[in-house]
């Protein structure tokens, strides 16, 4: 059983969950998306089927607290609850329908979102443009108008310089160019994505997020890990 945290709990508690390329995490919540348990996390299976990932998640259900819904991100496009890209996990995901699989197994309402949307729901103030980029084993994005979400964005694999932005700035450009140049090309990126989309705010986040080096302005910040699950309580005010 996960440890509880000593947090006034509101009447409605939702199961966090974040599935990764890397790490499935999970954590219970209340209304004000405060934590009521520490976080649960399992490396991601390997192939990380449908199946597999699902008795990863059900192995970490039985040690969380009685919930009443489920708010998870995935590492891919989410459209009516239906996962239609998974490039850094098994193909069977392609298609697949998450939410509702999600429901029929634990007997829940649930929603779906992209794992950096959810993370941006937390970060968010909520005003003009507000653009997130996760830096993690792809590159995750999403881009917020006054606090909604506009679905669909995945800016990781549109094409830039000679490939795409995940080449450059996921985990295999990491690898490949090592840090400083990572963070020369991630310094450019930071630059096209304000001529594109000229965003009020930049929040940057991930699991490389600890190696960035730049000196950043006041209107890039950059946010923690956590907020991937923070944001799920979110997901059923945005799109109520």
């Amino acid at each position: 059983m996960a440890r509880e945290r000593k947090t006034t709990s509101s009447k409605v508690v939702t199961l966090a969950i974040d599935i990764g390329g890397t790490g499935v995490k999970m954590m219970a919540l209340d209304e004000r998306s405060q934590p009521l348990t520490d976080r649960l996390r399992l490396p991601t299976p390997e192939p990380a089927t449908p199946k597999a990932v699902f008795a990863a998640l059900n192995q970490l259900r039985a040690q969380a607290p009685s919930f009443d819904r489920v708010g998870a991100g995935f590492p891919g496009v989410i459209k009516k609850g239906h996962t239609l890209t998974a490039a850094n996990l098994d193909p069977e995901w392609i298609g697949f329908p998450l939410q509702s699989r999600l429901e029929k197994e634990w007997g829940t309402p649930a929603r779906v979102a992209n794992d950096c949307a959810v993370q941006g729901y937390a970060a968010i103030q909520g005003k003009g443009v507000e653009l997130v980029l996760t830096l993690g084993t792809g590159l995750g994005s999403a881009l917020f108008s006054d606090g909604h979400l506009c679905p669909g964005l995945e800016l990781g694999h549109h094409p830039w310089r000679k490939k795409t932005y995940e080449d450059y700035l996921g985990l295999r450009g990491l690898e490949k160019y090592g840090k400083k140049r990572w963070n020369k090309l991630l310094a450019l990126a930071i630059a096209q994505t304000a001529h594109t989309f000229n965003w009020d705010i930049l929040y940057l986040g991930g699991g490389n997020a600890k190696k960035i080096s730049l000196e950043l302005s006041r209107f890039i910040k950059v946010i923690p890990n956590e907020d991937g699950l923070l944001g799920s309580v979110k997901l059923w005010e945005d799109q109520a």
